[in-house]
């Protein structure tokens, strides 16, 4: 089969955007425009909105709707901006990703239907769900294979679906084994499969790279460290990708092992970028502990978070 991938219209780093909320819990929207700029002149290549990573699963129906068009309008196309659309119906899901094109986005990622522990759906409803998708949109989708949604997605099923589904053509891989379920998708989909991409914090970044990866969503805190390996990587200087990588693998590592998604603001609050850094509730907030061992990690690597703000 044809290993062969198109040029993709996306590719590179592309982090998620933290929610930012004031110490009531309130969306702040001042913060979230500085939060927007800073990611952009950190390097970002791109940005992603309103996924599980931006507390989304915390914002209600209002909010997104206001969210959208604000951040996508502060942008104002210095970067493309993906939205989440992720909803257990495919009408909801299909109309929330309409609003997101006529917003301006220039992708939606959708996880596949879910709801709760028990609830989940064969392999034929989850093609006819990103078809419904598909259908009422003119722009690309990623499928967001993560275990938050606890269902199993085999390769040959994401290929197909990406042969048969006009706008399925980007693939967020985040599950365990990430690395060798890139190569199966991009042997298996050939040209369907425009942008294989790395998730989860950048943990598996550099072996993801190694199997074709050609973008990555991580956390906002530090798209200047991530662009210093995929720069490298891109331009064909594996060795100083590699050397890049081991600099920000402690940081990444305790992002993604210790922190999760409060990383990224409280990096954002320690430079003077947001004036709180607090998730919403139920979530509670990082033990002072975690947080001084990830501002001293982020020191060690120059981080431009702690900095840009001041």
């Amino acid at each position: 089969m044809s290993q062969t991938t198109p040029t993709p219209r996306y590719r590179g780093v592309f982090p998620v955007v933290p929610t930012i909320f004031d110490e009531r819990g309130a969306l702040d929207i001042e913060g979230q425009k500085r939060c927007l700029d800073f990611m952009i002149e950190a390097g970002s290549e791109g940005l992603a909105i309103l996924a599980n990573f931006s507390e989304q699963f915390l914002l209600a129906d209002e909010e997104r709707e206001r969210l959208t068009p604000l951040m996508i309008e502060h942008v104002a196309g210095r970067v493309p901006v993906i939205v989440t659309t992720t909803h257990t119906s495919p009408r909801v899901c299909a109309e929330r990703s309409r609003r997101a094109q006529e917003a301006g986005a220039a992708m939606v990622m959708v996880m596949p239907p879910y709801h709760g522990a028990t609830i989940r759906f064969p392999e034929a409803a989850i093609h006819a769900f990103y078809q419904t998708v598909s259908d009422a949109i003119d722009i690309p989708i990623m499928i967001q294979d993560a275990p938050v949604a606890g269902t199993p997605l085999s390769a040959p099923f994401l290929a197909r679906m990406a042969r048969e589904i006009e706008h399925v053509a980007y693939f967020k891989i985040e599950v365990p084994f990430a690395a060798n379920k890139l190569r199966e998708i991009i042997a298996l989909g050939g040209e369907a499969i425009e942008g294989p991409w790395d998730g989860e914090e950048a943990i598996t970044l550099m072996a993801d790279l190694e199997a074709g990866a050609t973008g990555s969503m991580t956390g906002g805190g530090y798209p200047d460290g991530i662009r210093q390996v995929t720069d490298a990587w891109f331009a064909g200087r594996r060795d100083e990708a590699a050397a890049a990588y081991q600099r920000w693998l402690p940081l990444i590592n305790y992002e993604n092992r210790q922190c999760g998604l409060l990383a990224a603001k409280a990096l954002m609050k320690e430079g003077g970028i947001i004036t709180c850094d607090a998730p919403r509730a139920p979530l509670a907030p990082l033990h002072p502990a975690t947080r001084a061992g990830l501002i001293e990690l982020s020191r060690r690597c120059d981080a431009m978070a702690l900095r840009w703000g001041k």
